[in-house]
């Protein structure tokens, strides 16, 4: 059976995308920092009928990534990669702290970019594979209280359009980019920046819609408007 990685797949949007991707045959790996969280989302998983294993992981280490890919590599066949993990602070940009902005660098830029750079070579020499780079659509324009967490997404645009380039003569390696808006989701907890998150689409919305465009080297799915 073929796995699938995906990380932060112990809330949101990641734990939704590993269910629909369980159903179609996939045997996903759960990565996070958070073991409770991801044995919740493995036995959510196997409870209809799909197959999950998870992977404590800390994408802001290289170390730790490099192992564990190594881990999972060994043991199991690895198809694709859901890099989807992310962190954002909100709110005025001279008010953002050194750990604020560090952690955002860190977790959205080189969590992806190092993940990527474990997993790719595995993709290639299976010659197929999967990867897919959740990015959000503060990397497609500017916004309000947004600027470092945009700086990051920005980044993550740039690298994985890169990526398509250079494996755009590839018929087996599909890479795709995700630009969704904002979602009902324990992300905004202790955060003012988003006052009614009732008005976003649910993680499982988002999860069904990525999955129906999956054809698509670009999905945007924006926010539902109040």
């Amino acid at each position: 059976m073929k796995s699938i990685i995906v990380t932060g797949a112990g809330s949101g949007l990641g734990k939704e995308l590993a269910l629909l991707f369980s159903q179609q045959g996939y045997h996903v790996l759960l990565t996070g920092r958070s073991v409770d969280k991801l044995s919740v989302a493995k036995n959510e998983i196997e409870k209809i009928g799909g197959k999950a294993d998870f992977v404590e992981l800390n994408i802001q280490k290289e170390d730790d990534i490099l192992n564990k890919v190594e881990e999972m590599r060994n043991n199991y066949t690895i198809f694709g990669l859901v890099n989807n993990a992310g962190v954002g602070h909100f709110g005025p940009f001279i008010n953002s702290t050194e750990s604020e902005i560090t952690e955002m660098l860190n977790t959205n830029i080189l969590g992806t970019i190092l993940m990527t750079k474990a997993v790719l070579p595995v993709l290639q020499e299976q010659g197929e594979g999967l990867l897919m780079n959740i990015i959000s659509t503060a990397g497609l324009r500017g916004k309000v209280n947004e600027a470092v967490y945009a700086a990051s997404k920005f980044a993550v645009r740039g690298f994985t359009e890169s990526l398509q380039k250079e494996y755009e003569n590839s018929s087996t390696l599909k890479i795709k980019a995700i630009y969704m808006g904002g979602m009902d989701t324990p992300f905004w907890s202790g955060s003012t920046h988003v006052s009614d998150t009732s008005r976003f689409r649910s993680p499982n919305e988002v999860a069904q819609l990525i999955i129906s465009q999956m054809e698509q080297d670009e999905i945007i799915i924006e926010s539902k408007k109040s």
